[in-house]
C-alpha cells in the first residue's frame, strides 16, 4: 500500500489486498485471531502481530473509495477485538495467544499494541482499545531494561510441520534483541507522535 501511496499507482492496492485475502485463506481462523502457518492452528503471538500491524499500516494508506476497503477495515476490526480477549493481568499478549499456560511475549504485545494505537483513525473504539495500549506500553516499559535488555522475546521459529508443543517451546529471550527492539520502538514513535504523557 506504501507502493500505492508513494506512486498514485492503484494497482498496488490491488496487490496488497490479493495478497491480503490470499493469505487470510491460509491462515486465518474462524475466531478472527492466525495461525502462524497451515500445519497447526497455534495463534503464535508475533505471528498475530504481524498481521495486526501489516494491516493497520496498509488501511492507513489505502484508499477509502477503493472496493476492497471495507472488507479489509472490517477483518482488521474483527482481528482486533479477538486479541483484546487475550491480553493479560500484566497487560501483556501471550507467547500463543489463546493458550493461557504461554508465557508472556514482548515483540507481539508491542506489535499488537501498535496496531491498536490506530483507534486514532476512528477504526476501533478508545474506550475499549485504549486502556488495552495503555497497559500494553507499562508492561513494554517494565520489561525494557535501561541497557537496552528485553525480558521475553520469542525466539526464531520455522514454519514448517510445527505443533502446538513446538510452539510452546519456543525459548524467552532475555537479553538484547533487534526483532524486539525494533517493534518497541514502533510503538515508542506512534505514541511519542501523539505526544501522550506515560
Amino acid at each position: 500500500a506504501i507502493a500505492g501511496a508513494l506512486s498514485g499507482d492503484r494497482k498496488y492496492f490491488d496487490m496488497a489486498a490479493r495478497h491480503f485475502f490470499y493469505m487470510q485463506k491460509i491462515v486465518g481462523r474462524p475466531d478472527g485471531l492466525y495461525r502462524h502457518q497451515a500445519s497447526t492452528d497455534a495463534a503464535w503471538g508475533r505471528g498475530n502481530g504481524f498481521p495486526a500491524l501489516g494491516l493497520a499500516l496498509t488501511l492507513t494508506n489505502f484508499p477509502k473509495d477503493h472496493l476492497d476497503y471495507p472488507a479489509l477495515l472490517a477483518a482488521f476490526q474483527k482481528h482486533m477485538n479477538a486479541l483484546a480477549q487475550f491480553q493479560d493481568e500484566n497487560g501483556m499478549f501471550r507467547e500463543v495467544i489463546d493458550y493461557p499456560g504461554a508465557y508472556p511475549e514482548y515483540s507481539g504485545t508491542s506489535m499488537i499494541a501498535t496496531a491498536m494505537m490506530r483507534i486514532r483513525q476512528g477504526w476501533l473504539d478508545p474506550s475499549i482499545y485504549q486502556p488495552i495500549v495503555d497497559r500494553a506500553w507499562k508492561a513494554i516499559l517494565s520489561r525494557t531494561a535501561p541497557d537496552g535488555r528485553l525480558f521475553d522475546v520469542a525466539e526464531s521459529t520455522g514454519t514448517r510441520g510445527l505443533t502446538l508443543k513446538d510452539y510452546l517451546r519456543r525459548g524467552a529471550i532475555l537479553d538484547r534483541d533487534p526483532r524486539g527492539g525494533a517493534f518497541a520502538m514502533i510503538l515508542a514513535t506512534e505514541i511519542a507522535s501523539l505526544g501522550v504523557d506515560y
